[in-house]
């Protein structure tokens, strides 16, 4: 905006400093002797000069407010007037002075030395011979063309700096928005914030299960059947005709948790029976506290039956129950082993039953 300003009105600035230069020099000799009179006649000159100097002073200004609000916005912030006690310590400063930002500063300040300095010189020597020639001109013909060679020097350099500045923007971008990533520290921290910490909440869910599966066990003794997978599952079913509308699931687990549930079923002789097939269905499509699917309602059915069998067993005697139990299943992802369907049990399926009384 300078080097415009100079450009198209360089002979009008020139003129008037001229005219107030002239005006400075060529006055009454009876100023001198009144210091009133001198004290007005400076007033005077500086009017004059802050009036040829304001479209330069304001064009300058005017680009270094619309800059920054064209690169980051327009922000008002009084946080930089408040005084920081922090800010008296040297050893940040120091910390700054040899810090990998500085250097970077520090090269580009060099460069732009140097290019400065390189065009200016080959102006200086390329116009040398016209710049001779201005001594020889009537004072307002040589500041008028002084101007215009000020102008067109100014207008060299910034051509020749606007490639380092758009550099330097660019840079000065990607700078900023490196600093406001955030480190895998700060996400850490972040989301222990947001959502707690990750050791405390693993914690809590441990004692979560840890009491759940104590009143999972609790409920063991309570069941009127265990369907095992006498190598993995454990179900134990409970029905109450009078309040339950479906059998339901009380218990089940796998593994160690399959093994502790068939112990606390031997200790409270609660009947096992061995179905693998009707084990995993139940386990992979049963909740806890919830009532079995639809599609096995048949075949639980038929456990139950002969599960009340074997009460009666137990109190009158007799020959022990023994059947073939008909799995009917009409949904073949009821049926699925390891996320595979099972072959040739997809529509029937007839499991040994062994009840035992534990």
């Amino acid at each position: 905006m300078g080097v415009s300003v100079i450009w198209f009105g360089g002979v009008s600035l020139a003129r008037r400093l001229s005219g107030m230069l002239s005006a400075g020099l060529h006055f009454d000799h009876s100023i001198i002797k009144d210091p009133n009179l001198i004290l007005g006649q400076i007033i005077l000159l500086i009017r004059e000069a802050m009036l040829a100097l304001l479209p330069l002073i304001s064009g300058v200004v005017l680009v270094a407010l619309i800059s920054p609000v064209m690169l980051g916005g327009l922000v008002f912030s009084g946080k930089s007037l408040q005084p920081k006690f922090s800010k008296l310590n040297p050893l940040p400063g120091i910390k700054r002075i040899f810090s990998a930002q500085t250097s970077a500063e520090l090269l580009k300040a060099i460069l732009k030395t140097i290019l400065v300095g390189s065009v200016t010189g080959f102006f200086l020597w390329h116009h040398w011979p016209q710049m001779m020639r201005l001594m020889a001109e009537s004072p307002i013909t040589a500041m008028g063309n002084a101007m215009d060679l000020v102008g067109l020097c100014a207008l060299l350099v910034v051509l020749g700096v606007i490639p380092m500045v758009g550099f330097d923007v660019f840079f000065q971008i990607f700078s900023h928005l490196k600093k406001l990533r955030m480190s895998r520290q700060d996400i850490r921290d972040e989301f222990k914030q947001s959502e707690g910490d990750p050791h405390v909440k693993g914690r809590i869910c441990q004692m979560q299960r840890a009491a759940a599966r104590r009143r999972m066990m609790a409920d063991v003794p309570k069941a009127d059947v265990i369907v095992n997978n006498p190598t993995h599952y454990s179900v134990a079913l409970q029905y109450d005709e009078n309040k339950m509308s479906a059998p339901k699931v009380v218990a089940k687990g796998a593994g160690l948790v399959a093994l502790r549930i068939r112990e606390i079923g031997a200790e409270n002789n609660v009947p096992t029976l061995e179905a693998p097939p009707l084990a995993r269905a139940l386990y992979r499509h049963a909740e806890i506290g919830q009532q079995i699917p639809g599609q096995l309602y048949a075949a639980v059915a038929e456990v139950l039956a002969w599960v009340w069998q074997l009460k009666r067993w137990r109190l009158a005697g007799g020959q022990r129950p023994v059947h073939l139990l008909i799995f009917r299943c009409r949904q073949p992802w009821i049926l699925l082993t390891r996320n595979r369907p099972m072959s040739n049990l997809a529509a029937m399926l007839r499991l040994p039953v062994n009840l035992k009384s534990t």
